[in-house]
């Protein structure tokens, strides 16, 4: 008997090591290097983590660090039940921002820098389907900046420069994936009497709409939508290279359901001129705002990523005319990992109200603040396409950090 209960522990202790050094592995790569806090503020992570945060000084806590300095950066260590090391993060101390919450719809006009390959066709020349643009190395998803040295701008630059190669070598400038590449393209005549083919669709701008999330007045920077705006065919970020942004009225909502998104109906108001576009990227999109009188909102403070909690907290999103109304959600889970900046929560409707009206997450509602015990903690993303009353939130913060890189280039630019 006594041998048997023998096994047993070692075997349940083997079982719980392993679970201890899964959890350590898991929590090493899904926690941040890097925390934001204010002064006077400890780091205190979600508990669903089972992490506390250490100081590696010989005080007692953090907190004496905290206390400092505003412009302190210092170490901590993350433990696993306060006993087992996890990794060694970095803690700034700033001030907490604030910004003017919006959840107003805004519409989008934008263009490529360059343009972008959104399609392939063959071209029967001579009886033969060939492909030149294929043959030169040239694929989907690749957006084209040169041709022949002179800048491309519109679909209409790329057909002039191709008409008018008589077949001739075309040397191409493109990007792919970060990277600058050069190639040579040989278009070919096409028999039904269209003239020099290069095989590939192009497309050079992109028109929509979306949800304000806040502006800074003190930099004139709005952000908006919490994710990039993607071409629609091939899934790639778009590269921008200008853009206006205007007012919406929204007119209806198609509602979503499961396997079917719906979406916001509206149409852009041409006299409410807002701002540029400056920046399309991962976390959102990002300009400055010409007119401030135009912006409605409440000015929130920014939370940091771990003051927010999986419980209740409120989205506000417009569903008729120019009028944000506020909503109720539930926070359902938290995630820290700067892998996947635009999922960093997932938030459930609850709102009886939302729900009759929308089904749920909708077309439109990306960059929908979502406000929690009176700050600003993120903006809904995405929607779950076989579950519209669920979808994806970002960071508030991870999108302020991507508004303050605007206002330098901006500074600089000046």
């Amino acid at each position: 008997m006594i041998k048997k209960l023998s096994k047993f522990i070692f075997a349940l202790s083997a079982v719980m090591a392993l679970a201890l050094t899964a959890m350590t592995f898991y929590s090493k790569y899904a926690l941040p290097d890097q925390f934001y806090v204010s002064k006077g503020q400890s780091l205190q992570l979600d508990p669903k983590y089972w992490i506390e945060a250490v100081s590696t000084s010989n005080s007692r806590s953090g907190t004496s660090q905290v206390d400092a300095s505003e412009n302190a950066t210092y170490s901590m260590e993350l433990r696993l039940f306060g006993m087992i090391p996890v990794k060694q993060v970095q803690v700034n101390v700033v001030d907490q921002s604030e910004v003017v919450v919006c959840g107003t719809p805004f519409g989008i006009k934008m263009f490529t820098d360059g343009v972008l390959v959104i399609g392939a066709s063959d071209v029967i020349c001579n009886g033969n389907s060939v492909n030149p643009a294929e043959n030169a190395g040239i694929k989907v998803g690749d957006v084209i900046v040169k041709m022949n040295g002179a800048k491309v701008y519109t679909n209409e630059d790329v057909g002039k420069i191709v008409e008018g190669s008589e077949g001739k070598s075309v040397s191409v400038t493109y990007q792919r994936n970060g990277q600058t590449l050069y190639t040579d393209l040989y278009p070919a005549l096409s028999d039904d009497g269209q003239g020099y083919k290069a095989g590939i669709w192009v497309r050079d701008s992109t028109a929509g709409i979306g949800t304000m999330t806040f502006y800074d007045p003190s930099a004139k920077v709005f952000g908006g939508l919490g994710h990039a705006i993607c071409d629609v065919d091939t899934g790639k970020i778009m590269p921008l290279s200008s853009g206006d942004i205007v007012g919406v009225t929204i007119t209806g909502v198609k509602k979503g359901e499961a396997g079917s998104p719906g979406e916001l109906k509206g149409g852009f108001v041409e006299s409410q001129q807002l701002g540029e576009l400056s920046l399309n990227g991962e976390t959102g999109v990002y300009g400055m705002i010409e007119n401030p009188s135009l912006i409605q909102g409440t000015a929130l403070p920014v939370a940091f990523k771990q003051e927010v909690k999986a419980e209740k907290a409120q989205i506000i999103t417009t569903l008729d005319g120019q009028s944000a109304e506020k909503f109720e959600v539930m926070i359902e889970e938290v995630n820290y990992d700067d892998n996947n900046p635009t999922k960093n929560m997932v938030v459930k409707i609850t709102d009886p109200q939302l729900l009759s009206k929308t089904g749920g997450i909708v077309q439109g509602m990306s960059g929908s603040p979502i406000i929690q015990d009176g700050k600003l903690i993120g903006a809904v993303t995405h929607v779950f396409v076989n579950d519209p009353t669920k979808g994806y939130g970002i960071f508030a913060e991870n999108m302020l950090s991507s508004a303050k890189n605007v206002e330098f280039s901006e500074t600089n630019a000046a």
